[in-house]
């Protein structure tokens, strides 16, 4: 729990069985205010209302499409106008896949899957990043993926290991550039995680070797994806940042 109560923004927060709606309740429950954003903003909205009255925190939801710089810049300005605490967190979470084998791609479909996974990560924290320097706290926690340092192999094929290598990339940079400011920015690589967005669109079969090829034998929960969202967030983990943390049950190893 923090000692002073700040805001995380969570994008990709409105999925009923999601990575971003789990992380936001977690983050409730340990005291923290939440700005919950999604491309649905209504489902984000009830998402606040829902922390707020079960948690008692500050919350408020509303729209982004991370992809597009004015909406990103309405959003932060939302936030700011909401009178949450100051923001402490962002976590860019929210993200899209493509199974489309390379030669089927094409080039909207690569421009759209860096642009949501990619440039929204850039723009979301571009936007807050702000807050957090002049509120002397900062930690920048982005949603990458096993795919990114392996090759594909799970679900999403070139264009979505390609953004979320690049992912890693700002990562790293941005981390070396603010470390003078004490904000920190870290990656977490996930290996298959149940989730309704995830698991749409695949088979029984390919779920199974999924898990099959996992040393612990089993899909990461989101359970444990919060976990460590919560971790790399906290006070704790001020020494640690331009880091990849591997969320995988060992299914790769560096």
């Amino acid at each position: 729990m923090t000692t002073v109560q700040r805001t995380v923004v969570i994008t990709g927060a409105a999925a009923e069985r999601g990575i971003g709606r789990a992380t936001a309740r977690r983050f409730a429950r340990d005291g923290w205010a939440v700005a919950a954003l999604d491309l649905d903003g209504a489902t984000s909205e009830k998402l606040a209302a829902e922390l707020t009255e079960r948690y008692g925190v500050p919350a408020y939801g509303g729209a982004v499409d991370v992809a597009d710089e004015d909406s990103v810049t309405a959003a932060a300005a939302a936030v700011r106008d909401s009178e949450l605490p100051v923001v402490g967190a962002v976590l860019n979470i929210a993200g899209i896949t493509s199974p489309v084998p390379f030669l089927e791609t094409t080039l909207a479909l690569w421009n759209k899957i860096f642009a949501v996974n990619a440039t929204g990560t850039y723009l979301v924290t571009k936007a807050f990043l702000p807050d957090m320097i002049e509120g002397g706290y900062g930690r920048i926690v982005n949603m990458s993926s096993v795919s990114a340092q392996q090759g594909g192999g799970v679900f999403g094929k070139t264009p979505y290991s390609s953004a979320k290598a690049a992912v890693i990339g700002f990562t790293r940079s941005l981390a070396r550039e603010l470390g003078p400011t004490g904000i920190t920015v870290n990656a977490i690589a996930a290996g298959a995680v149940d989730t309704d967005i995830r698991v749409a669109g695949t088979t029984p079969e390919l779920e199974a070797s999924i898990v099959a090829s996992v040393p612990l034998g089993r899909q990461a929960s989101v359970d444990d994806v919060t976990a460590l969202f919560a971790f790399l967030a906290s006070e704790e983990a001020g020494y640690i940042t331009a880091t990849t943390q591997n969320l995988n049950g060992g299914s790769y190893i560096a």
